[in-house]
């Protein structure tokens, strides 16, 4: 079998030359385009759903959220495997594990089906919501945003209402929180002592307030559901009536009487302009600013999502004016790409190398052009294999093309100086016809121990797929890379390499198939043979 593969490799050298070409020119263009990733996926399918219940303690929102949700909704989910949740003060967090290959947006569906059923629940909370799901190494970027001459509640309401929704329209976002926003309110502040002074209790306060907005979010007052204008008719038209909130800013607010009295709400509570009462805050270097965390989705590429979120940041900068925006706080796209610039220079330097050993030990630029073409064919014919597949490209599959580096060398230095060994020796005058069965048979004893070396070392790496675990995710591509780089390396040695040779070595002068006076000293050399 393998004198059949080699024989027809020959005959058809010239198609193999073309061959080897095409892979060479694409493996390069397709190395300077390749998205480079860091890890692998290695977290667990999973969905999240948070309900906010502003003011019940941790123990309310336990009996009154948690466990009806956990228990009467979410579970029984199809290929949920487990699920856990955790209440705090004003939230309820769930999270659900799902079994290994399930089809997260399937998945997401049937939690949403379930989700659609929470009506049932006390109203003592907003909806549950389903977070989006986010990649292991999640946080794609950390973007700072501060200024001298715009407040931060102008610029929590341009990042709310402007920034956050472009952003999260880039490919590859699932997520964009604000920390430090300060949302716009109008607030009625109030002293005990003043309420008590003026006979006035703090539900009159709050009715007041409640009352005087087109829409209140406390169910229990009347505009909690704003009434409709109705219209009025005309002999020509019908004209719709429209209702204009007078109370559109605190000078105003302040003007209303409190409820059940004529005394205004300025002369017994402080009506400002605000913002909610914050539990953390984002704080640079240049002093308090807003921090935009950017989250992405699970198989989503670092470096084009970020340079997907810098292109939407330059859109926006136009209406920014005055706030200074620093994408650089935090960058894992910056560590890939000194880390895929450094592995190139370290590539191109061992490549040299290898180059030069060859030219010193072989003497002969044909068979230096040789393993120029035959060793990075086998790590570009790999990476062609590998994302063919669709597998992604990150820093373990790196490793492991690395790791088989050893194994592409040492088949191409066994083909080769095998073949230009037996041709060094054949005796008489050199000719393509000769030379043909000369590598035929150099070809099969060099590639028959390759074969069998092959197969050992698929052999040793085979039981590492069948891990479980946390470290499986990261040693499998590792493995498959290598694996696929061996069998690479292997075809290369079987086919194109014994076609290389009678295309450049075939009829060549005897004097230029023989070895350096370098090499020729280390195999007479006890000690090195």
């Amino acid at each position: 079998m393998l004198t059949w593969i080699i024989s027809l490799s020959l005959r058809m050298r010239t198609v193999m030359m073309a061959l080897a070409l095409i892979l060479l020119v694409g493996g390069v263009m397709q190395i300077r385009t390749v998205p480079l990733d860091l890890v692998p996926e290695f977290s667990p399918l999973s969905l999240d759903v948070h309900t906010e219940a502003l003011g019940l303690s941790t123990t309310e929102v336990e009996s009154l959220i948690t466990v009806p949700l956990e228990a009467d909704l979410l579970n029984g989910v199809p290929w949920l495997d487990s699920i856990e949740s955790e209440s705090i003060t004003s939230l309820s967090a769930i999270e659900m594990f799902f079994a290994p290959g399930t089809d997260l947006m399937q998945a997401r569906q049937m939690v949403q089906e379930r989700l659609t059923q929470a009506h049932a629940l006390p109203n003592v909370s907003n909806p549950p919501v389903m977070l989006q799901p986010v990649s292991s190494s999640s946080r794609v970027m950390n973007i700072g945003l501060n200024s001298k001459t715009v407040s931060l509640i102008d610029m929590s309401v341009l990042a709310r209402w402007n920034i956050v929704p472009r952003l999260v329209g880039v490919p590859g976002v699932a997520n964009v929180s604000v920390w430090g926003l300060r949302n716009k309110q109008v607030q009625v502040q109030v002293n005990p002592a003043t309420l008590h002074a003026n006979n006035i209790t703090l539900e009159q306060i709050v009715k007041t307030a409640g009352e005087s907005v087109w829409a209140s979010p406390l169910t229990y007052l009347n505009s909690s559901t704003p009434g409709s204008g109705g219209f009025i008719d005309t002999p020509n038209q019908r004209l719709g009536v429209r209702h204009i909130s007078p109370t559109a800013t605190p000078e105003t607010f302040s003007q209303v009487p409190v409820f059940g009295t004529a005394i205004p709400l300025h002369q017994v509570a402080h009506v400002i302009e605000a913002n909610q009462p914050l539990i953390g805050d984002a704080i640079f270097k240049t002093g308090i600013g807003l921090l935009l965390a950017i989250d992405k989705f699970p198989g989503a590429n670092t470096i084009e999502v970020t340079r997907g979120v810098e292109a939407a940041l330059l859109e926006l900068s136009p209406g920014m004016q005055g706030i200074e925006v620093d994408s650089h706080i935090y960058r894992p796209a910056s560590f890939i790409e000194r880390a895929a610039e450094n592995l190139g220079t370290g590539i191109a330097v061992a490549y040299a190398l290898l180059l030069i050993a060859f030219a010193s030990l072989f003497a002969n630029w044909r068979v230096t052009l040789i393993a120029a073409v035959v060793v990075p064919l086998s790590g570009f014919s790999a990476i062609w294999a590998l994302n063919a597949w669709g597998a992604d490209t990150n820093m373990m599959m790196i490793a492991g093309l690395t790791l088989a580096i050893a194994v592409i060398v040492g088949d191409a230095v066994l083909s080769l100086d095998t073949i230009v060994r037996r041709l060094g020796a054949a005796d008489g005058i050199a000719n393509k016809k000769t030379d043909f069965a000369i590598i035929v048979t150099a070809a099969r004893e060099a590639c028959s121990p390759l074969l069998y070396a092959t197969l050992m070392l698929l052999l040793a790496v085979v039981p590492l797929l069948f891990m479980h675990g946390t470290m499986a995710p990261f040693f499998k591509p590792m493995i498959w890379a290598y694996a696929v780089a061996v069998l690479a390396s292997l075809t290369v040695a079987l086919v194109l390499t014994p076609a290389l040779c009678l295309l450049l070595l075939g009829g060549a002068p005897i004097t230029e198939r023989t070895y350096s006076r370098l090499m020729d000293k280390l195999m007479a050399c006890p000690r090195c043979s």
